[in-house]
């Protein structure tokens, strides 16, 4: 069977996605019998789009063994305990998109039945009130949990970071070459096929390398060199439910005080991101160009900026979709290559964490098992469609007709998953988590509930708890609440005492 052994691995392009996989792969294949190589041009620049991260990205850097101090430091991050949106249900209201729990369970239902059934009764305290993080965020609060409070809503603090994705990406190399991975300075000039089944190989670069590999990993963004110029493999367009194709980036100065959130502001054709970092804050404008050119996207963004711009504009088009085939022959795509979509709920890294570990898990040989690409592609593609599902909650679910493309959102078709998950919601308040998709009942009542979806019923057993019980309990989850938050530090306190990088000023 040794000869079957995949023995070189080649990755085609650095940024996020190119050294995620390098530091992961060369971490977790700690075997002298594979290399692998990185092949990145500094001529090719990368696509930055998103800086800010859900919290699975601290199973990744454990993995990698990256302290979380040191990792803050470096990348002039900040923390994350969730996502502000701003006029998405209607102009003028807010929400938060926390990470964490609201309240707590009781009677083996989620704590959304019985706010629910209080505030049906008339007494029921605004429900972000019962969510730490919600609190913690609008007072510019934060810290880890305290796992040993069990029961303690200290102990159920999830978080992420907002950080400098280059600096990330850098600190990766590092770790990746560290391990032996090797690092080509090139632009890819030839693809090569074996002539009898089409697989890739070998690559031919401008400055005379030529590489050969057994498996490539295509990390070439947006044109899929490999798994799209070369191999065809088609892409199935989604902007028809995500009809926004254009954003325009630029980097501000920080912000007065480092908030521990996302801010995401719904605008006439799209919507405008503002990630505060310790050194600088970063913006962008992602809209429709159907609804509205680019001279006007630039002068709506930089109408709306917190700070002063300190970067040119940088000009982004992309196509909300996914590679029909993510993994085609001995190509797996990743990151901008695999598909797109738009960093509204900050899961861009996530995606490419969770395609390295499902190639991990499906791991080939030379032979490459068509059932196991098979079922790596089911499995991607049922991700996609579920996290795609989730952010057109967001545009579907509003009352905005101020504008055509608010118009169109509120009244397009969406796809029946979606449409069956919002009846269930709007009939019982039922929320279902499928094949442990990444967003959970609490994510999806945050939206549903902060852009005006509310059901007519609550789950039946809400009923089975006496009136006396419920507001004693209901009373003491707030009051217990409201306590955690006074013994939280400041956000930018918490930086200060732990993870302050030298170039934050």
């Amino acid at each position: 069977m040794s000869e079957h052994r995949i023995k070189k691995i080649v990755i085609v392009g650095g940024g996020t996605a190119g050294w995620m996989a390098a530091a992961a792969m060369s971490k977790l294949l700690h075997d002298d019998s594979i290399t692998i190589e990185l092949i990145e041009s500094e001529q090719i620049g990368t696509v930055g789009v998103g800086e800010a991260t859900i919290p699975h990205i601290l199973y990744f850097n454990r993995l990698l063994g990256i302290n979380e101090n040191d990792f803050v430091k470096f990348t002039n991050g900040t923390f994350k305990l969730g996502i502000e949106f701003v006029d998405w249900g209607q102009t003028g209201e807010s929400y938060i998109h926390p990470f964490g729990p609201y309240g707590m369970d009781m009677e083996g239902i989620h704590f959304h039945h019985m706010w629910l059934r209080q505030q049906k009764m008339g007494q029921a305290k605004p429900i972000d009130e019962f969510n730490l993080q919600i609190l913690a965020a609008q007072a510019n609060k934060f810290q880890r949990a305290q796992v040993e409070l069990q029961g303690s809503p200290l102990s159920t603090i999830a978080y992420a970071f907002q950080f400098d994705a280059m600096l990330y990406a850098r600190h990766l190399r590092g770790i990746a070459e560290a391990n032996g991975v090797v690092r080509t300075e090139g632009k890819i000039t030839r693809v090569n096929q074996h002539p009898e089944n089409g697989h890739i190989a070998s690559v031919d670069t401008d400055n005379g390398h030529h590489i050969e590999g057994d498996l490539f990993i295509d990390c070439s963004g947006f044109k899929g060199l490999l798994i799209e110029q070369t191999l065809n493999s088609g892409y199935e367009d989604w902007s028809h439910y995500l009809p926004c194709d254009r954003a325009i980036a630029v980097a501000s100065n920080k912000l007065d005080e480092l908030t521990p959130f996302t801010r995401a502001t719904a605008k006439s054709a799209g919507w405008q991101w503002r990630i505060p970092l310790q050194s600088r804050t970063g913006n962008g404008h992602v809209y429709c160009s159907k609804f509205m050119d680019d001279d006007t996207a630039l002068q709506s963004l930089y109408a709306d900026l917190n700070s002063e711009p300190i970067s040119e504009p940088n000009y982004l088009r992309f196509k909300a979709g996914i590679r029909k085939k993510p993994w085609n022959k001995n190509v797996v795509s990743l990151g901008l290559a695999s598909g797109f979509l738009e960093p509204l709920e900050s899961t861009s890294i996530h995606l490419i964490q969770t395609a390295i570990a499902r190639l991990m898990t499906n791991f080939p040989d030379k032979l490459f098992n068509q059932h196991d690409i098979d079922y790596y592609n089911e499995r991607t593609r049922l991700e996609y469609e579920q996290v795609r599902d989730f952010l057109i909650l967001h545009y579907k679910a509003t009352r905005r007709n101020d504008s055509p493309f608010w118009h169109y959102c509120r009244t397009m078709d969406i796809p029946d998953s979606l449409h069956k998950r919002i009846e269930i919601y709007k009939q019982n308040a039922r929320l279902y988590r499928h094949d442990n998709e990444l967003f959970n009942h609490v994510s999806w009542f945050a939206v549903m509930h902060g852009q005006g979806i509310h059901p007519e019923r609550y789950h039946p057993i809400a009923d089975m708890l006496p009136d006396d019980e419920l507001h004693r309990r209901m009373e003491e989850i707030h009051t217990v609440t409201g306590k955690c938050l006074q013994v939280m530090p400041g956000h930018e306190d918490f930086i200060a005492q732990h993870c302050k990088a030298s170039s934050s000023g």
